[in-house]
């Protein structure tokens, strides 16, 4: 296999002083082999994306730079979140590469992946997807969580792919396609199926972290979660709609059963059906003034149309030093 193609490795990075350096080592070594094998154009490169990180993670990304051409950069004006900080270097990457391969820094996305999506996107693919065959590192709970929610994301009709999280190759037109969605609630694991193109999967194991400290706590976990649901799905709502259409069945029969009761004398009823009642419609009408707000909180955020991004510097000898708003 011989191709021309240039070939962006797009890293969001979030204070990953302590693996960086180990990181572009390893990228390093995969793209020479690839070159040697003249799999990809010698004009690839590797495209760190700096996320407002507080430690030295841009200082070592402009020494990556200095040292060698292949590693690229940019620096976002301030942290705006993974998801954002990973769409912003496919967009630039797009403009220069005719594929791009999105993965984490901490080295658990399997490197030796890359040469097997490099041959599917040959045969004809516009998106690969990288997909965990098992999950041996994770602990019972993250394993639970995780397999829940693709679950739930499936139950809700959301069309996305069974344990794949951002590893994957995406080609220049499909990356087009990507650019002409324009939420601000960004969830690229459920808006990048919605690309159509033809696909393929890949399966790897994911290791260990390499170093530092995970980026996604139980918290962001659950707030992705919400996020993903909500931006994808309106079934909670119509779920809502469906409780409270049972609700007012249960209280029409509640209404009959209390007038025969007036009606034949037994009127004494005890307190602990009314309580029960009351704390469970309460906590309903929580939970639905809850979801419901969240849609609006979205809509609101969508109406104000903010930039995704800002990018205050680029380290490319193509456009070194240019800044936009995205």
């Amino acid at each position: 296999m011989t191709g021309n193609d240039i070939l962006y490795l797009v890293i969001p990075c979030y204070n990953e002083e302590a693996v960086l350096p180990e990181t572009a080592k390893q990228l390093l070594a995969k793209m020479n082999s690839m070159f040697e094998r003249n799999i990809i154009s010698p004009e690839s490169k590797i495209l760190f994306v700096n996320d407002g990180s507080k430690d030295r993670t841009w200082e070592l990304i402009e020494e990556l730079h200095k040292s060698n051409p292949i590693y690229s950069g940019i620096k976002l004006s301030r942290n705006k979140g993974h998801q954002n900080a990973l769409l912003a270097g496919l967009m630039i990457a797009k403009e220069r590469a005719d594929m791009t391969i999105s993965l984490d820094a901490d080295l658990q996305d399997d490197v030796d992946v890359i040469d097997r999506m490099v041959e599917r996107y040959y045969a004809g693919n516009d998106i690969v997807y990288g997909v965990r065959s098992a999950r041996k590192t994770d602990t019972f709970f993250k394993k639970f969580t995780a397999q829940g929610f693709y679950k739930i994301m499936q139950a809700m009709g959301v069309d996305i792919v069974y344990n794949h999280a951002d590893y994957r190759l995406m080609s220049k037109r499909a990356l087009e396609g990507l650019a002409e969605f324009k939420e601000v609630n960004l969830f690229l694991r459920g808006i990048v199926p919605l690309i159509g193109f033809s696909s393929d999967t890949v399966s790897y194991e994911r290791h260990e972290r390499f170093a530092g400290e995970s980026k996604y706590p139980l918290k962001k976990m659950l707030s992705f979660a919400t996020d993903g649901i909500t931006s994808f799905s309106i079934k909670p709502i119509r779920l809502i709609t469906a409780c409270g259409f049972l609700i007012f069945l249960v209280s029409i029969a509640m209404l009959i059963y209390s007038l025969v009761v007036h009606f034949t004398g037994n009127t004494v009823h005890g307190w602990t059906s009314m309580i029960v009642s009351i704390w469970a419609i309460g906590g309903l009408q929580l939970l639905a003034i809850g979801i419901v707000g969240e849609y609006i909180g979205k809509i609101y955020l969508e109406t104000k149309e903010r930039p995704k991004y800002i990018i205050e510097k680029i380290l490319d000898k193509k456009e070194e030093g240019t800044g936009r708003a995205l």
